[in-house]
């Protein structure tokens, strides 16, 4: 991890740059606590230290350092720049001294002086000045490679991507470069690079063999339903299925007579619970239970969708509200005792009231323990065009020609447009900008471009989540999000829950209120018969804009071509 520390306290908002206002310094986790110390390190450079750059600082390092390596970093460090202004003479080195001694009192035999050659005269410069400080203090050096790409041909394209992310073009003169070979050397290279201090070449790898982490990735670490004193999880969760299914089916005589649930109903009730059981997965549903609880107290629409509605245990608990035995859904699409992985129910709630329902988990299970899922957005392949037609001074025009060549699909790459397209593939054939902008832009496509907020993924953990994912906030928002992408947070345990904000629900909220308004009376959307003519002859006229699912045009063509008169009409549909 290479972090950013700040010249003093973490929290003053100092200097005109990133430059005056961090410095660069290497931590590695040498075991579990280490890594857990990192993610503690990482989450608050961004919660409490964001200036420029996520910070740290003295006293966070102090406070977590158990577990790390620490090495002195790379020319931008506060101790290279010591060296820097300090000179050759040793007299002026007593600046960089007393840094290497601070970090040496804190992490002991953890603390290591790194010098760099990447062929770079500034870290020529500030080498020597660590070598002689080392040796005289009694310092282990390491050799390190500061490295930017895989391979050397990977140069020409780092460099684009750098004039990219700094909005220069590449034929500026005075614009930030990387003169030097920045790519993965291999043992000989090193050694090569560093005549002389074969030691400090080889301790990188002594150092390696000490790190010795392993991490609980199939341990789950949800919170925990607050249960009553006198049940377990499974009981009460049976409890709520079975007065839920009663209230459900009251007055079907089909499906419960006095009171009882029918054999085939409760043979399906039976059947779920005992796969949920065996899966451990009681606590998860009484978690969903409850926040689907809370926004129908608060009157916010709230439904699940996806597989999650052929359980007839999301049934019972208003989760959901199709029944899945009048409509043949099966529960094992949903979840099997045969797959491990955590179920997944979706619910839609509410697009304007979607907040208030994750402030109240928020709530119950604490602020800390709560976040929503961060997201990388990935360099697709027309704005790769379009970035590398700017870097390299292409005319717009001609890039937005180029550009448009590219088909409007779904996770299109410049090799299949290359292979769609026939005046796409003549230009690149011929025109030898560009080849040059489409050979550049296609090892660009899939590259980390931005960091956005999953559309509906929360995570929530039965202790600080910094426990086990780095955290980070928003630009501009006060919304805190995981620094891992969904698969990662799933991976480390924590529970993922999807809260979808969906506008036909508000539109479903508003017209309620204003029927009461107008008419006193309080409509029960879960109550409305499916089979309105009247209803049915707007689906069959196609005038289904604004109904979820149901408003494309190709749908609504279909919908007046099908005519349909029974609600399985619609769901065939």
């Amino acid at each position: 991890y290479e972090a950013y520390i700040a010249p003093g306290s973490r929290f003053e908002r100092k200097g005109r740059s990133s430059k005056e206002a961090s410095y660069h310094l290497t931590l590695l986790a040498r075991d579990r606590q280490g890594f857990r110390n990192l993610l503690k390190l990482a989450s608050a450079a961004y919660l409490e230290g964001f200036y420029y750059k996520p910070r740290i600082d003295r006293e966070l390092l102090a406070a977590h350092h158990e577990g790390l390596i620490c090495l002195s970093g790379c020319v931008s460090s506060e101790f290279s720049q010591a060296i820097l202004r300090g000179g050759a003479d040793e007299h002026d080195l007593a600046e960089a001294e007393e840094i290497a001694e601070w970090f040496h009192r804190l992490f002991g035999d953890r603390y290591f002086v790194e010098i760099m050659n990447n062929d770079e005269p500034i870290q020529r410069s500030a080498l020597q000045g660590a070598v002689d400080l080392a040796q005289r203090k009694g310092l282990p050096l390491v050799a390190t490679s500061d490295c930017h790409y895989v391979l050397q041909d990977d140069k020409d394209v780092q460099d684009v991507l750098l004039c990219v992310n700094t909005g220069r073009f590449r034929a500026d003169a005075n614009r930030m470069r990387m003169i030097g070979d920045y790519s993965l050397r291999g043992p000989e290279e090193m050694y090569d690079a560093f005549p002389g201090l074969e030691e400090a070449v080889a301790r990188s790898q002594e150092i390696a063999d000490t790190v010795s982490i392993e991490l609980d990735l199939g341990k789950r670490h949800f919170p925990v339903y607050t249960l009553p004193e006198d049940k377990t999880a499974e009981q009460l969760l049976r409890e709520l299925c079975e007065k839920g299914l009663r209230e459900r089916y009251e007055g079907d005589d089909t499906m419960c007579s006095e009171g009882e649930l029918a054999p085939h109903v409760q043979q399906r009730l039976d059947r779920e619970l005992s796969v949920i059981n065996k899966l451990g997965f009681a606590n998860y549903f009484l978690i969903v239970w409850d926040f689907v609880r809370q926004a129908r107290e608060q009157n916010i629409p709230a439904t699940a969708r996806g597989s999650g509605v052929g359980a007839i245990v999301c049934y019972a608990l208003y989760l959901s509200h199709v029944c899945p035995i009048k409509y043949g859904l099966l529960f094992e699409r949903f979840l099997d005792e045969n797959r491990r992985e955590a179920p997944d129910i979706d619910i839609d709630f509410c697009k304007e009231w979607r907040s208030e329902i994750i402030k109240y988990v928020k709530e119950k299970y604490g602020e800390e323990n709560v976040a929503q899922i961060g997201t990388f957005g990935t360099l697709q392949a027309r704005q790769a065009i379009k970035d590398v037609g700017r870097v390299l001074g292409i005319p717009l025009s001609r890039v937005n020609e180029i550009t448009a060549m590219v088909p409007a699909e779904l996770k299109i790459t410049i090799e299949k447009a290359l292979a769609k397209n026939d005046d796409l593939r003549q230009a690149y054939e011929q025109d030898g900008a560009v080849r040059e902008l489409l050979d550049l832009a296609r090892r660009l496509e899939g590259l980390a471009r931005n960091v956005g907020t999953h559309a509906a993924g929360v995570v929530i953990g039965d202790k600080p989540l910094t426990e086990y994912v780095p955290l980070c906030r928003v630009s501009n928002k006060e919304d805190i999000i995981t620094q891992w992408a969904m698969k990662d947070v799933e991976d480390a345990g924590l529970l993922k829950m999807d809260f979808l904000g969906l506008r036909n629900l508000t539109i479903l909220r508003k017209a309620v209120v204003i029927v009461e308004q107008t008419t006193g009376k309080r409509l029960d959307l879960h109550r409305i018969p499916l089979d309105d003519r009247e209803t049915f002859g707007l689906l069959c006229r196609g005038e289904t804009k604004g109904v979820f699912q149901l408003e494309s045009g190709g749908i609504r063509d279909l919908l007046q071509r099908m005519k349909p008169d029974h609600f399985r009409d619609i769901i065939a549909t």
